[in-house]
């Protein structure tokens, strides 16, 4: 460690996660790539989307992720082979209705469950709350909140984002907060503002005026792990996890608080944790699969050229 004469250590190279309070210009000219020669901006919103299918790609994966099962696959194999008359012994029409009956049953329950998940979805990114907006705070919604922005919470309500606690109203601004939406624990925890920013920021028009900078590690699913620094006045003042409020926790036996969003949205912590969506595959499907594939292969014919010498010789 790096150490400047107060003590305090500084950032090292590799922390590249920049945030400047109240200063939401300076945030959207970042940009990354993601996919090829596309970019997205390197901040995130605070809305999340959890939902797998909109409107116009339901009905393509839906079938695609149906047709991942070798039962589907074979049964529309057959299908195709009731339409040669030589072969067929059934009319195809008649297979295909209880196949379609099949993919719409499954079809419609994914629909009702991500149905669900939309509507959770705006749930949560319309809870209120109060975002500094020039010298006052305005009461409104998670989804509007953005890195930078001085966020007050009060008793009992949810962190909508990972924040840098700058200030409370208990003494040497502690904040008590109940963990149980991340980790299950009941009991309360308390974090604990920088002496500094506890003495400094104690009137709504301070708050506006105050240009501290953040530079920290990259957004990451270590729950417990926080470093960074917070360079304001031309002191660096060390961060750790104990000076951090994660989004999902719960405002406890405090009345009013203040926080500097760190992460918000998909980069916050919790949201990191959680991972993307994925395709359920249970152990019977997987067993079911490998029958399918069995029982396709010991129905091939033979090809006319495979016969064994044997049975060539019983022709002669």
């Amino acid at each position: 460690h790096w150490s400047l004469g107060g003590g305090y250590p500084l950032a090292f190279p590799a922390f590249t996660w920049e945030v400047r309070a109240n200063d939401r210009n300076y945030h959207m000219q970042f940009k990354k790539k993601f996919a090829f020669c596309l970019t997205k901006k390197k901040y995130a919103g605070n809305a999340i989307k959890t939902a797998k299918y909109n409107f116009f790609t339901f009905l393509p994966l839906n079938l695609y992720e149906q047709f991942h099962r070798m039962a589907n696959v074979y049964f529309v194999f057959v299908i195709l082979l009731q339409t040669f008359p030589e072969i067929s012994t059934l009319p195809w029409y008649t297979l295909l209705f209880p196949l379609s009956c099949l993919l719409t049953i499954r079809g419609l329950r994914d629909l009702i469950d991500d149905i669900g998940r939309h509507q959770s979805d705006r749930n949560i990114n319309s809870r209120p709350c109060e975002i500094l907006s020039g010298k006052s705070f305005c009461r409104q919604k998670w989804r509007d909140i953005c890195v930078g922005d001085i966020v007050r919470l009060r008793k009992e309500s949810f962190v909508p984002a990972d924040m840098l606690l700058l200030c409370s109203s208990e003494p040497s601004s502690l904040c008590y907060v109940e963990t149980a939406d991340i980790d299950g624990e009941t009991n309360l925890k308390f974090r604990q503002a920088l002496l500094v920013t506890h003495q400094e920021l104690v009137s709504e028009e301070i708050m506006a005026a105050f240009d501290g900078e953040v530079t920290c590690e990259e957004p990451n699913s270590r729950m417990h792990s926080f470093t960074g620094t917070l360079e304001w006045r031309g002191q660096t003042y060390s961060l750790d996890s104990e000076k951090i409020l994660l989004r999902g926790c719960k405002i406890r036996n405090t009345d009013v608080c203040y926080g500097l969003v760190i992460y918000a949205g998909f980069d916050s912590k919790i949201m990191r944790n959680c991972g993307k969506i994925k395709r359920k595959k249970t152990k019977l499907d997987r067993m079911m699969d490998r029958l399918v594939i069995i029982v396709s292969v010991v129905q091939t014919p033979p090809q006319e050229g495979c016969r064994t010498p044997l049975a060539q010789g019983d022709g002669v």
